[in-house]
């Protein structure tokens, strides 16, 4: 449930006192945000997983991130539950985002 794209929040997390008012220095929100970073990932570069609640404000951001990352064929996980952007949702999905983890390492022969 992470915030994947920034422009759809100009005045939140003070992110206009790092980069600058979005209308002023759009260049920077621009380059600043995930989702257009990931036009550079080639598939298998990274293990991706994110995990979005239905009622998080980051749902819509997250989903988009998802549709842009099948569409340059990049493997990742997306889980997509109830809940919104809280500690009980992040509770019930940290096992689930560890044990992707563990699978991924352990395929590296890393244990």
């Amino acid at each position: 449930s992470g915030g994947v794209d920034i422009r759809p929040f100009p005045d939140s997390w003070l992110m206009k006192e790092q980069l600058g008012a979005q209308n002023e220095h759009p260049e920077n929100w621009e380059s600043h945000t995930v989702i257009n970073q990931v036009d550079s990932l080639h598939d298998g570069d990274l293990a991706l997983i994110f995990d979005c609640g239905y009622d998080d404000f980051f749902f819509e951001v997250n989903k988009a991130l998802h549709e842009k990352l099948r569409t340059l064929g990049v493997g990742h996980d997306f889980v997509i539950r109830p809940g919104g952007h809280n500690a009980t949702y992040w509770a019930n999905s940290l096992p689930y985002q560890m044990l992707f983890f563990r699978r991924w390492f352990c395929r590296q022969g890393v244990e």
